[in-house]
């Protein structure tokens, strides 16, 4: 059955770049109240400017467990219910030469992660008001197979798959449709400082407008672009391919660190 998504609540986090900028543009045309959220309170006072009436702004760290106390009252205080939550904050880092920062990889399972339950927390309530609720998350192909350099950002996009897959088998009695979107490369100021092609580059505005049509369907999982995604989703399938041919590559490293 499909989901007409016009009219609706929404929370969008991620809200003042890339993705989740482009998603609440594409959603407050259409006759939505979208809740957007970001660290970055500039950022979010100028996407309101573009839809007033239609747009709703936010400013929280969902990684700052302090300040989400806060939140689901100030949640509350917007709206009575919410008909859908997209989770589009995140951020990437890459581990050079097998640093092992732990550091590092605390900052990104921090924003990939543990906001991300912070967000459920907080909405859970909220959707549970609404009567058919839809949680969905953004995730990454490259949680698909191991990628060199990937080690925290591919472990944290792992671990927010597995933790998507278990909330969806825990409410499975429940109204609430669980749904990971896992899109390819797109041009966001993440990827900026990427030193590596990537192929199929699709702009923010084109990753919103596949999320918005798989969030009109009934899937649990929207890839993009499919033609990323067939051949990814098949190397994960035979990995031993991927370790043979695709692995040895991309790596850097062409010996282990002594010291």
């Amino acid at each position: 059955m499909s989901l007409d998504i016009r009219e609706k609540t929404l929370w969008v986090t991620g809200a003042s770049s890339g993705i989740g900028r482009a998603l609440v543009l594409r959603l407050a045309k259409q006759n939505n109240f979208v809740i957007a959220s970001s660290r970055r309170f500039d950022a979010l006072v100028e996407l309101q400017k573009t839809a007033p009436n239609h747009i709703q702004i936010l400013d929280c760290d969902l990684s700052d467990d302090q300040e989400v106390q806060a939140l689901p009252q100030r949640l509350a205080d917007l709206t009575d219910h919410l008909d859908m939550v997209v989770a589009c904050a995140g951020t990437c880092e890459y581990d050079n030469d097998l640093q092992l920062d732990l550091a590092m990889y605390r900052r990104v399972f921090d924003a990939n992660f543990f906001a991300l339950i912070n967000t459920l927390r907080c909405a859970l309530p909220l959707l549970a008001a609404s009567r058919k609720p839809v949680f969905a998350a953004l995730g990454s192909l490259s949680s698909v197979v191991p990628f060199p350099r990937a080690e925290a950002y591919g472990s944290s996009k792992a671990a927010l798959a597995y933790f998507l897959e278990s909330v969806r088998a825990d409410t499975s009695l429940t109204p609430l449709r669980v749904v990971h979107i896992r899109p390819g490369f797109v041009a966001t100021r993440l990827t900026q400082g990427n030193d590596f092609g990537m192929p199929f580059l699709m702009s923010p505005e084109q990753a919103a407008e596949h999320i918005e049509r798989g969030l009109c369907g009934a899937g649990h999982t929207i890839d993009f672009p499919r033609r990323l995604s067939w051949p990814l989703r098949f190397l994960g399938f035979f990995s031993t391919l991927w370790f043979r041919f695709f692995a040895p590559k991309m790596t850097r490293i062409r010996a282990l660190r002594k010291s």
